[in-house]
């Protein structure tokens, strides 16, 4: 799954050595206090003062091999223990959400609604519950006044949180619309990256936080410079599950057979059909706020930011040192062609989570332009789909053994599971051993639905997505027109008196009736097998 965007871009080598004078640093592989983008590529993570920032990439890499996974360089104060509810958090991204209604999210276990505010123009996240009897916000509206306003009784409420109005109260008597608990919880929220993030946290100290602590930026997802691809899709297994198997490509000749083509290195045999190879990865330094990471192969350096973001960067290797024309000669590049795999990782209750994922790149515009989003959409999906039943499989047999005993269980020998390896030693000895739930859940995982239910894309993604659901709903309408045509044309044919309309017409019509007809019952096909349910089998593969 972390190779989800490589269908959206030609196929390419990817270099396996690294030029130490001429590697460019990708944006998002440095940490600075300073969130102002310098010339150095950086990833811009505001932390309070009390909080601990690592340097995530040193001055030169390393190419020389390393021996069986290593314990990881930590740097920790002893005692440091991550809290799991003071961490900025990305709720959606703003293109798939509606500014006309507002949406019911769950993140952290939290039960959220996120609309639009066009008073103060901004988009606001509440708790979803009103005051009064607790219905859910998020099945309201928002009214002529631009207030949200809840169904169930009609209460209104302002950007704030206060309610500004009650039908059932009496105007001539108390102002009881002004009491303290007719209020909504307001967390606070931002825009940052083109994604609403909400801090999960309604202690008062907290108000103004955004101040003090911003959510981690990204640069090149803003870069006008850098074309992107950003979607996202609920996944029906946990969080923990989701960020370690982004962390392994060596997963992807094989859990993605026939839907990624991995192109061999120059130097590289293929050991199966699939082509899967050794990997090296070693984590440089592994503390409170994450881990990153090296490895010799074909992947530039990769950075685990706690709780939630994996990122990486791929630079086709035809243009390492420049790039050879069909006449052989060398051509040199003044610009680097970088990929960037971005994924926010977002825990949503046991045994389920939701994946944000963006993919910049500074070449290939064209297609962007040319090529719809929901097109892009369907790939993403088969990829996801082609090893989600596993995933949500494995995730059961974990609980089983109990997530404690992850290593003792997993036999992990080789160097490509360093990277898992290294979340889970993150996950043990700074988050507890698991998301902190604060005692809403037993710990029991949902019980697992029938195939076609778990892997079900429409309500996963197609209705969150706003590309996709234009698509769906417009094939939709085009899938009825051609059988209202295929029975109109049938019909007119019949009706037609004798002699009205010729034989040779008459033929032509039933032809166009059938014609029209089969097409629609593809249509039909194609919008159940890529906006409802398309099984993958591994087998015939």
């Amino acid at each position: 799954m972390e190779a989800l965007g490589a269908s959206a871009v030609p196929s390419f080598h990817i270099r396996t050595t690294l030029d130490k004078t001429k590697l460019r640093r990708p944006m998002f592989l440095n940490f600075h206090s300073n969130p102002t983008p310098s010339s150095t590529f950086s990833l811009v993570n505001k932390k309070q003062s009390n909080f601990k920032v690592f340097n995530t990439i040193s001055s030169t890499v390393s190419t020389e091999p390393t021996n069986p996974p290593e314990p990881a360089l930590e740097t920790h104060s002893q005692g440091e223990k991550f809290d799991w509810y003071s961490q900025w958090y990305p709720v959606m991204p703003i293109w798939d959400l509606d500014k006309r209604r507002p949406h019911a999210k769950k993140v952290i276990g939290l039960d959220v609604v996120v609309w639009w505010d066009r008073n103060e123009e901004t988009w606001k996240v509440f708790d979803d519950r009103c005051p009064h009897r607790l219905a859910p916000l998020s099945e309201g509206r928002i009214d002529q006044w631009g207030r949200l306003q809840c169904v169930y009784h009609g209460w209104c409420f302002n950007g704030s949180g206060n309610c500004k109005f009650i039908p059932q109260a009496n105007p001539d008597g108390p102002p009881v619309h002004t009491a303290k608990k007719a209020c909504v919880a307001v967390y606070p929220s931002t825009v940052q990256n083109k994604i609403v993030w909400f801090w999960p946290n309604l202690d008062p100290r907290y108000k103004d936080i955004l101040v003090e602590k911003k959510p981690p930026y990204i640069p090149e997802i803003d870069d006008p410079s850098y074309t992107n691809l950003m979607g996202n899709r609920d996944i029906p297994y946990g969080y923990e599950i989701l960020i370690e198997n982004l962390m392994d490509p060596a997963h992807v000749p094989y859990a993605h057979h026939g839907i990624l083509e991995i192109l061999p290195s120059k130097n590289r045999v293929k050991a199966d059909r699939e082509g899967g190879t050794p990997l090296e990865f070693k984590i440089d330094k592994l503390d409170i706020n994450g881990f990153n990471t090296v490895q010799f192969q074909e992947w530039n350096r990769t950075n685990f930011i706690a709780p939630y973001l994996f990122c990486a960067c791929l630079k086709p290797e035809d243009q390492a040192n420049g790039s050879e024309s069909s006449a052989g000669t060398r051509k040199d590049t003044s610009v680097q062609k970088e990929f960037f795999f971005i994924f926010f990782c977002i825990p949503v209750s046991p045994g389920s989570s939701r994946l944000i994922w963006s993919f910049p790149r500074n070449y290939g515009y064209w297609i962007y332009k040319l090529v719809p989003r929901w097109i892009f959409d369907i790939k993403q999906n088969l990829i996801i789909d082609s090893d989600l039943y596993l995933l949500h499989i494995e995730e059961h047999k974990i609980m089983d053994v109990g997530p404690a005993n992850w290593q003792k269980a997993c036999f992990v020998p080789t160097k490509s599971d360093a990277l898992v390896i290294g979340f889970r030693k993150w996950l043990d000895k700074y988050a507890g051993g698991q998301v902190d739930w604060r005692g809403k859940y037993s710990g029991v995982l949902p019980p697992t639905p029938p195939r076609e239910q778990l892997m079900d894309r429409y309500w996963s993604h197609v209705v969150n997505c706003t590309s996709c659901n234009a698509a769906y709903k417009g094939f939709n309408v085009l899938e009825v027109v051609l059988r209202v045509v295929s029975v109109a044309s049938i019909a007119i044919a019949a009706a037609a008196k004798q002699g009205a309309i010729s034989a040779a017409a008459r033929t032509a019509m039933a032809l166009m009736a059938v014609l029209f007809y089969a097409s629609s019952r593809c249509l039909a096909h194609f919008i159940y097998r890529n906006f409802h349910y398309h099984d993958y089998d591994h087998a015939f593969r």
